[in-house]
């Protein structure tokens, strides 16, 4: 309870107070922080992990003790594939492939090049050759990959195309998401408030959080293993939960303006209660990120442990920055504030919307839970995996390159599988994976791996049941002892092992999340509400997923889910989901508390956050869908989860159930036993 004490005895009032009376220091602070971060992370570059791979298999899985038996006799550089095609035959365009294979073996950093001649497709005209360099691919310079790529693609009337590791590293475009997200809460910030000046103050402290943040976890990247997508990520999550943080704060500082407060009163106000309700809601969404260590699966600790510390920025930028800004640019904002007050009477219209949902309650309510246990119901059939180079954008050089590999080879040669015998015998082995449904080819042992081509793709369902057949069916009828590994096995370990313990990852973070909300509103039912709320919408935004990249709906090919989408997405929208269940039941309780009336807390709450709550929504929504720009599958499936599950909470959740089970539930959604509350901590939002 340490954590939550910090938001507890008008801290927050007194912090607003420091920073308004020294804000030239506490911007400079800021600024000073980014700036160096900025350049400390500039000067040590970036240690991502570039690998298109799937992340490394769970510990004791076979695929990982494939790993482990093969770890010495694998090579130790980066490996990169060119995949040549010419008609007749290849055979006919020798001079000019000896050429370019010859131009590229003197390029950096380039050891070996092996092929094509010897891997040839059966009808001659496709084949690859296989180049190895002397570093992994983070540890190649970017430019000299470059500089190989342009070397390989000079085959004159060979039609050339390149895969590997080293090849996606160039290959990766960013798209314009970020900066047409922030553009869109801009818009929706300036038509909310009439001002650019305060619809630019949640954007500068989004863009001071999560720059800082930016900055750090590319330096840590050196000490702490993190995947290449956790900086879109947190850009994604940082932007979206900073620009709403800060309107919640500098919302409730427009409504004490308009009560009579002066500027300085209204900003600690703000602070002692909207910036409680934020620092709340950030604490759920930490702990439910960190709720993914339950899950020990050591590829998502690092993505996780940088998301937390991007929302944890933001939350520290929303109660220091934020109220400097307030006290620099207070007489211009109190004098716009003042001059549209008259749009402060948009409340009536969020009023008449609760007096409606309270009037009939069970119709609403009926309504809100068919859309989203309707929504819900496909992602009962989500199949988990990993993109390959088979869900690239069409037209890129490795989609390309898997193309013809599948048109020459058969689509499961981009997919092998490895399989190893400690002591059975390897001939054996390779003839029984030969003549074994679903295996195009198996080749020659090479000691006592030998690997097997299924006929199907790496994305195809269908493979994924051939690893599981191999392990429960075909390999124990062998005398030994065999382990099924490769690409494909160590993604469906992976989806397992998610499977597998994800109900305790559930239960750690709901539980704790309800435990909170407990602590602060002293009651049972709104914790139990929230929870089973929020569980709807996260399911229906994986519905949503599965129509989408899993059927193929609106032209998306389809395909699996990312294995630990639905786990981050899980994390980071029951802890945003908080944000505004917390922002509403607080000023809920706040009026009920001051009245002892339900009906009146409940019209009265949703006048005063319906229209900042949509707002808010309306530019998580903006931000996280701009990732549907972005050419990475695994970014746009996050963003379309993340936007499908705000969308709903803001709009079905928080203005039609919430409102219609605070009515149902009446004074009993207050109720908290005797024996409990003596023994619970006393923390309130509310001063």
């Amino acid at each position: 309870m340490d954590t939550i004490t910090l938001i507890s005895g008008g801290r927050l009032a007194r912090l607003a107070g420091w920073a308004q009376r020294h804000r030239w220091l506490a911007v400079a602070l800021w600024a000073l922080v980014l700036l160096a971060v900025t350049f400390t992370s500039r000067l040590t570059g970036s240690a991502f992990h570039d690998d298109k791979a799937p992340p490394p298999p769970p510990p004791g899985t076979e695929s990982q003790q494939v790993v482990d038996l093969l770890k010495n006799t694998a090579q130790s550089g980066a490996t990169a594939q060119i995949v040549l095609k010419a008609e007749p035959g290849l055979a006919t365009q020798r001079a000019a492939v000896d050429e370019v294979l010859g131009n590229v073996r003197l390029q950096p950093h380039v050891r070996a090049v092996t092929g094509p001649f010897e891997t040839l497709s059966p009808e001659g005209r496709i084949g690859y050759a296989t180049v190895t360099f002397d570093a992994a691919s983070a540890d190649l310079p970017y430019d000299d990959i470059v500089k190989f790529a342009a070397a390989a693609k000079q085959a004159g009337p060979v039609e050339v195309a390149l895969a590997g590791d080293p090849i996606e590293r160039i290959s990766k475009g960013g798209g314009p998401a970020e900066g047409v997200g922030l553009l869109g809460a801009l818009v929706v910030l300036v038509f909310l408030f009439r001002s650019l000046l305060a619809a630019g103050l949640p954007v500068i402290t989004a863009v001071f959080a999560v720059g800082s943040t930016l900055g750090a976890i590319t330096i840590v990247s050196h000490y702490v293993d993190i995947a290449s997508y956790t900086s879109p990520l947190m850009m994604l999550v940082g932007f979206g939960v900073g620009v709403d943080y800060a309107l919640l704060i500098f919302s409730r500082y427009r409504g004490e303006i308009l009560d009579g407060h002066d500027r300085d009163t209204a900003a600690r106000r703000a602070l002692d209660t909207a910036g409680r309700s934020v620092l709340f809601a950030g604490t759920t969404v930490i702990i439910a990120l960190l709720g993914l260590l339950a899950l020990g699966l050591g590829g998502l600790q690092g993505v996780a442990l940088a998301v937390a510390l991007t929302v944890l920025m933001t939350m520290l930028a929303s109660v220091t920055l934020l109220p400097a800004l307030l006290s620099l640019f207070g007489k211009r904002l109190e004098r716009g504030i003042r001059k549209h007050a008259i749009k402060r009477e948009h409340g009536k219209a969020w009023r008449r919307l609760a007096d409606g949902v309270q009037r009939r309650p069970l119709a609403p309510l009926a309504i809100g839970l068919i859309v989203l246990v309707g929504l819900a119901i496909p992602a009962g059939g989500m199949r988990l995996g990993f993109a390959d180079s088979s869900t690239d954008p069409v037209g890129s050089t490795t989609r390309k390159a898997y193309d013809l590999m599948a048109e020459g080879f058969g689509p499961g040669f981009s997919g092998p599988l490895a399989v190893v015998t400690e002591d059975g015998d390897p001939v054996a082995l390779q003839q029984r994976l030969a003549s074994t449904p679903g295996i195009a080819r198996a080749l020659p042992p090479k000691g006592p791996t030998v690997l097997a081509f299924p006929t199907t793709s790496p994305q195809d369902g269908a493979t994924a049941e051939l690893v599981t057949r191999l392990r429960t069916e075909v390999l124990p009828s062998l005398p030994g002892r065999y382990l099924v590994g490769g690409s494909v096995a160590a993604a469906t370990d992976f989806a397992d092992a998610v499977a597998d313990r994800l109900p305790l990852f559930v239960l750690v973070v709901v539980g704790l999340s309800a435990l909170l909300l407990m602590v602060v509103f002293r009651s049972v039912l709104i914790p139990l509400k929230a929870a089973l709320l929020n569980l709807l919408s996260i399911g229906a935004s994986l519905g949503v997923m599965t129509l989408v990249f899993g059927d193929g709906w609106f032209g998306a090919q389809p395909g699996p889910i990312e294995a630990f989408v639905p786990v981050m997405i899980f994390a980071i929208v029951f802890g945003l989901s908080m944000d505004y269940e917390v922002f509403l039941v607080s000023r809920m309780h706040e009026e009920w508390r001051r009245t002892g009336d339900t009906r009146l807390a409940v019209r009265e709450g949703l006048a005063a956050t319906g229209g900042v709550i949509t707002a808010a929504g309306a530019i998580m929504v903006l931000v996280f869908g701009a990732f549907l720009l972005d050419p990475s599958r695994m970014l746009t499936q996050f963003g379309l989860g993340l936007a499908v599950a705000v969308l709903l909470d803001a709009l079905v959740i928080r203005c039609l159930l919430v409102p219609a089970i605070m009515r149902l539930l009446g004074a009993r959604a207050w109720w908290l036993p005797n024996w409990l509350d003596r023994r619970l901590p006393h923390v309130a939002l509310e001063p």
